[in-house]
């Protein structure tokens, strides 16, 4: 209850154009290393503001308790792979705690989920917080539907906390300092 009264008092700064309010709340750190990435990989930077700060609240040295590291909380396996996709030299699984390769490793994730489910923003966030091949699983046994737009049916809760959030961080994020025109 006291986090929905904060979200709407948050809210309602934004509306009355209290900017430098809600984002005192919603900081955009890193700003340029995201909005080079999100061009690079044609993803809205406010998407991408929001995953980091859903994810690590844009601490650099976050470490989940699974093992996730970094702003974008990349598991080190996801890391070693996309490094070699992408074709990162003298990577490390520290590397991921220096924000330049961790938002170019999380960007380039985020944008190949996109691809693999085909611009679906709800089924692209649940396969980066609770994986692509569960995600699969998931919509060939219907325990959500093609469409993954009924977030209630996300098997997994951390999956579903972490989509809210992340939509409601990128609704934030979208009116303080405005999207592009591909919703991911």
């Amino acid at each position: 209850m006291l986090r929905r009264i904060l979200f709407a008092l948050i809210l309602l700064l934004i509306i009355f154009n209290l900017d430098n309010i809600g984002r005192f709340f919603y900081p955009f750190s890193h700003h340029d290393l995201i909005e080079q990435n999100a061009k690079k990989y044609n993803l809205d930077s406010c998407l991408l503001a929001a995953v980091i700060k859903t994810e690590s609240n844009f601490n650099t040295r976050a470490l989940s308790d699974q093992g996730a590291v970094g702003l974008m909380q990349i598991m080190p396996e996801t890391g070693k792979w996309a490094a070699d996709q992408i074709g990162i030299q003298g990577y490390s699984t520290n590397k991921l705690y220096d924000p330049e390769t961790n938002i170019l490793i999380g960007t380039w994730y985020l944008s190949s989920l996109n691809g693999e489910f085909g611009g679906n923003m709800v089924l692209v966030l649940a396969a980066y917080n609770g994986g692509s091949g569960n995600v699969k699983e998931w919509l060939q046994s219907e325990k959500i539907s093609g469409t993954g737009e009924d977030i209630t049916l996300v098997p997994y809760p951390e999956t579903r906390h972490f989509i809210r959030k992340a939509l409601r961080n990128y609704k934030i994020y979208s009116i303080l300092y405005g999207h592009q025109e591909n919703p991911i």
